[in-house]
């Protein structure tokens, strides 16, 4: 509070004494020189409210909802400001900061736009465009969510603000903000941060271009993803990292990262802001701060922690479309569980050597990064396989689809795609 008084009678004092050519000293109630400004006069700042001149026209105030005094000297020429004027001018001085201070700038207004935009539900889209558009901002390209959070640095306690001058009545973690919005500006090479957005709570949003041109300076490789909504993920991983890099060094505090997929279309631009935003809670959580979180990278918490059902069946997928075409590791992995991830057990069933079923979990961990005999990754593979056969707009995980239309499929039951083969002796 007292930081803030201070703030406002810094920049009644400024802007006063601009107006009057003449020096100013804001008071606060106890009579304490909180504020003092000069325009055009040579006056050292006094060191205690008595030394304010015995001539100077003093008007009462208030500020922040505070009294205060403020006392106008002789002018630059040593002029006596009459009273009158002198009332009139500071009066008119505060009324202006105040309506000034109310008024949203531009960045809150961006900041207000992108929230909403990603908090949805969106309104029609061609107005969506035509907003962005008014703001600066390209919302026809492609584009991802990087979540970002600061808060150590955005919300830590500072006695005194980032910036001085005319950002001297912004809230510090709000500059501490833009500190953090212009690193990532530089990061990126962006023409400006209209991309960019701080959400509250220590957390900014970068609506990140995420067409491979876009991420071209992190790709290795071409992508041969065939869902579009894990396409370039690893470029806008790696990007991440040398982001997460490039703020701890600017910062010198911990930050974290969440790393959303890209979806189709304007309005799921917010289901990119929830992957991003459930990799980054849940990384937190699980595995500390100062790294980069993905959904696909989280492990069994994404699939236990994740609340949305078809994000659960997106990853399911994704972790195994190494295995759509590998119809006999499906049924090596359908067994091996059925068997309770027992070797001998499972190449009886399959009727092959132990050395044959070693090496095709060998190609399962491989191709998919799961190694089936380790108890974590059997978990997650075994839960990717319930899941993935779910249908695309599942409403309720109960509502499973039926296998070849004879009877419903119940949660759990092995899936014809993975059934086992039952071989004769």
């Amino acid at each position: 509070m007292i930081e803030r008084l201070e703030q406002v009678a810094g920049a009644v004092a400024r802007r006063a004494s601009d107006l009057l050519c003449a020096p100013i000293w804001v008071l606060d109630g106890r009579g304490n020189v909180i504020a003092f400004a000069a325009s055009g006069a040579s006056q050292a700042p006094p060191a205690r409210g008595d030394e304010v001149p015995c001539d100077a026209v003093r008007v009462p105030v208030k500020l922040g909802g505070q009294d205060a005094e403020v006392a106008v000297g002789p002018s630059a020429a040593d002029e006596v400001i009459a009273p009158r004027l002198a009332r009139v001018i500071v009066e008119l001085t505060i009324t202006q900061l105040a309506v000034v201070d109310r008024l949203p700038n531009p960045h809150e207004l961006k900041n207000k736009f992108i929230f909403d935009l990603l908090r949805g539900p969106v309104r029609d889209e061609a107005d969506i465009v035509r907003e962005g558009q008014i703001l600066g901002m390209d919302l026809t390209r492609p584009r991802s969510v990087i979540l970002i959070d600061a808060a150590d640095f955005i919300l830590s306690e500072a006695e005194e603000p980032l910036l001085r001058g005319a950002d001297s009545l912004i809230r510090p973690s709000v500059l501490r903000a833009r500190c953090v919005i212009n690193s990532i500006v530089s990061f990126f090479h962006l023409p400006d941060d209209t991309i960019c957005a701080y959400l509250g709570e220590g957390e900014v949003a970068v609506l990140k271009a995420s067409s491979t041109q876009d991420l071209a300076a992190w790709t290795s490789g071409g992508s041969d993803e065939r869902d579009p909504s894990w396409a370039d993920l690893a470029a806008l991983k790696r990007a991440g990292l040398a982001l997460l890099a490039r703020l701890r060094r600017d910062t010198k505090s911990a930050i974290s990262i969440g790393i959303g997929r890209y979806h189709p279309g304007i309005q799921q631009l917010a289901r990119s802001y929830q992957d991003a935003r459930a990799a980054l809670s849940l990384g937190r959580r699980f595995h500390g701060l100062n790294q980069v979180y993905c959904l696909d990278s989280l492990g069994i918490a994404a699939f236990v922690g994740i609340s949305d059902e078809q994000t659960k069946i997106d990853l399911a997928r994704r972790l195994l479309s190494p295995l759509d075409q590998e119809l006999e590791l499906l049924e090596t992995l359908a067994l091996f569980f059925e068997e309770n991830c027992s070797a001998t057990a499972a190449a009886n069933r399959l009727s092959i050597h132990r050395n044959t079923l070693s090496y095709r979990l060998d190609k399962i961990a491989s191709l998919t990064g799961l190694d089936p005999r380790r108890f974590d990754d059997a978990v997650q593979i075994r839960l990717a396989l319930l899941l993935r056969v779910l249908p695309s707009q599942a409403g309720s995980l109960g509502n499973c689809p039926s296998i070849g239309g004879a009877r419903p499929a119940i949660v759990g039951q092995t899936p014809e795609a993975f059934a086992p083969v039952h071989r004769s002796a």
